[in-house]
C-alpha cells in the first residue's frame, strides 16, 4: 500500500526534517509540502491524504484555521509546534498526536505507532535504517544486524558487535524502537538480537542469564523471560 502525506509548515528546515524522517521510517509513499495553510487548503482539494502534518502556527492561517475550514478530514491530523499550550485545542480538533519541537527520533517513532493504530496498517519500515555513530569526528555507519547487545550507560547506550563497541547517545526504549523486531529487551539495562541467544540459565537467586552463540553471558530478568523464551520459540512474532 502506497501512503499519501502532506506536510504543512511555514520553515523549511521543519520541513526537512520532517521529509528525513518520513524516508527513514516509512513506507513507501508520495509526499506532498505546502509553505501556509492556503497552499495546503489548495493541495488538499486536489489530493487526498492520508495522514497530514500540519504546523500549529504559521502567517495568514494557522494550522488550527485549516482544519476548521475542511468541510469534512479523513485524513489523520498530527499538529507539529513549538508551542505547547495548543495541544488542547489540537485534541479538540481531533488530532491524533501533537509533536511538539525539538522532538527526537523516539517521539517521532511514537507519533508513527498512534498513526499505524489510526491506518490500520504497519509504518515502519522491515529495513530500519543504519544508525550514524560520531566517533571522533569520523562518521560510522552500522548496520543495526551487527549489533549483539545493547547496554545501558547513563544517557548512552552500548552496542557491542562483532568487531567491537560503540557509544551511543540515545535511551533503552529509543534503541530498541530503531533496532526493530529482531531484539528485545531482556533487562532494564540490556537489550538482545533474539539470534544470537543460546540457552537461558537460570541463577541461584531465582534470575537467568543469556547465554550468547559468541559465549558472552548478560543478564535476564524474571518478568522477561518468558516473553523472550516465546519470541524465540515464536520468530515470526
Amino acid at each position: 500500500m502506497s501512503l499519501h502525506f502532506l506536510i504543512v509548515d511555514d520553515e523549511r528546515p521543519s520541513r526537512d526534517k520532517l521529509r528525513r524522517m518520513l524516508g527513514l521510517y516509512a513506507p513507501p509513499h508520495t509526499l506532498s509540502e505546502a509553505r501556509n495553510g492556503l497552499e495546503a487548503l489548495q493541495l488538499i482539494a486536489m489530493h487526498s491524504f492520508d495522514a497530514i502534518f500540519l504546523d500549529m502556527q504559521m502567517p495568514e492561517m494557522d494550522g488550527l484555521s485549516v482544519v476548521q475550514a475542511l468541510p469534512q478530514i479523513s485524513a489523520a491530523i498530527i499538529f507539529v509546534t513549538a508551542y505547547d499550550h495548543y495541544a488542547v485545542q489540537a485534541f479538540d480538533a481531533n488530532a491524533i498526536d501533537y509533536l511538539l519541537k525539538p522532538y527526537d527520533e523516539s517521539r517521532f517513532l511514537n507519533c508513527l505507532d498512534k498513526l499505524s493504530q489510526r491506518l490500520q496498517a504497519p509504518l515502519k519500515q522491515q529495513q530500519l535504517a543504519p544508525l550514524l555513530l560520531n566517533e571522533r569526528g569520523r562518521i560510522k555507519i552500522l548496520a543495526t544486524a551487527q549489533i549483539r547487545y545493547v547496554e545501558a550507560a547513563d544517557n548512552y547506550v552500548l552496542l557491542v558487535t562483532h568487531e567491537g563497541q560503540h557509544i551511543f547517545r540515545q535511551t533503552m526504549s529509543g534503541i530498541l524502537q530503531r533496532l526493530g523486531r529482531d531484539y528485545a529487551r531482556c533487562h532494564r539495562r540490556y537489550i538482545v538480537r533474539l539470534d544470537q541467544i543460546d540457552q537461558l540459565v537460570s541463577s541461584e537467586k531465582g534470575d537467568y542469564e543469556v547465554h550468547l552463540k559468541s559465549g558472552e553471558k548478560i543478564p535476564c530478568s524474571r518478568q522477561y523471560r518468558d516473553a523472550i523464551l516465546d519470541m524465540v520459540l515464536k520468530p515470526n512474532f
